[in-house]
């Protein structure tokens, strides 16, 4: 007689281990009995979102930490103080780093070689033509630059009276008033004088020059050249036949308070106007022919 062999059969179920009798055995209901006790055993609860979230929030924080301790290190050693390695505030990731700002350029030192040149006025006498024009000096800071300076000026023929030494230009930017009369290029210097730190017109000073329009001429004093402060709105020459010339700002000119007039800025109209590096303002006025210089004063 044959013996009918058994086969024992194990099956694990979410760590339940369950005897299986053996397919011979087995029915749809046992089966689902065996079903039935697996999941009895199991307990479902919500997802714990929140422990989830922190793990992540542990794990990123600590490479943010490693990455700014490796980024503090580095800056230190390059002598700056950083802080990077963070995200960017957009999320992109990326990071920056900051450092200490540059220093300002060094402002351009003064030209001692070549002065500034402005034109002052012009106009035409007797069918002449003729220019008044200012050359101001930048003040040297040393006196390596103030013995170039020097040199430079007796190139343009330009020779301060009251220097001694080039040491003496150190501090001062010098100016040289110069009149042309006739052929052009032929200006020279009719006055000359000196600004130092701080120095400048103030109120109603005025500090003028007059002499005559036409070089070498012994006659009437017709030119008269010279400084106010910086707001000053007009300036009168006074002749002595009694008429008087006005020279206003350009301020003025324009309307002053309430502007509605063009202002023709050519040199042929007489204006207060600004000097290049100049603290105080300059002006120019002509008498006309026969008569000659008075008085001038600022009236407004």
């Amino acid at each position: 007689m044959s013996a009918k062999q058994e086969t024992n059969h194990y099956m694990t179920i979410d760590g339940l281990t369950v005897h299986d009798p053996g397919d011979s055995e087995r029915t749809p209901s046992d089966v689902a009995l065996l079903l039935a006790d697996a999941a009895d055993g199991v307990v479902v609860g919500t997802a714990p979102y929140a422990s989830v979230l922190r793990g992540g929030r542990r794990r990123r924080a600590r490479r943010w930490a490693a990455a700014s301790a490796t980024a503090l290190a580095l800056a230190a050693s390059a002598g700056t103080l950083a802080v990077a390695g963070l995200p960017a505030g957009n999320g992109s990731g990326d990071t920056s780093v900051a450092t200490n700002p540059a220093p300002p350029p060094t402002p351009p030192g003064p030209d001692v070689r070549t002065p500034s040149r402005t034109l002052l006025a012009s106009g035409t006498d007797h069918g002449e033509r003729w220019r008044v024009l200012v050359d101001l000096w930048d003040a040297p800071r040393s006196e390596h630059q103030a013995a170039t300076e020097l040199a430079a000026m007796r190139s343009f023929g330009q020779q301060p009276a009251d220097v001694d030494d080039a040491a003496d230009l150190v501090g001062r930017s010098t100016y040289f008033v110069l009149r042309e009369y006739g052929e052009a290029g032929t200006a020279r210097v009719v006055s000359e004088g000196a600004f130092t730190d701080g120095e400048s017109s103030s109120g109603e000073d005025v500090e003028a020059v007059a002499l005559p329009l036409k070089p070498g001429d012994q006659g009437a004093e017709r030119l008269v050249v010279g400084r106010v402060d910086m707001d000053a709105r007009q300036v009168t020459c006074t002749w002595k036949d009694g008429t008087t010339t006005e020279v206003p700002s350009f301020f003025e000119a324009a309307g002053g308070d309430s502007p509605t007039k063009s202002v023709d800025m050519g040199s042929e109209n007489p204006l207060i106007r600004g000097v290049d590096g100049s603290p105080e303002a300059w002006f120019a006025c002509v008498a006309p022919e026969g008569t000659a210089f008075k008085s001038v004063a600022v009236t407004k």
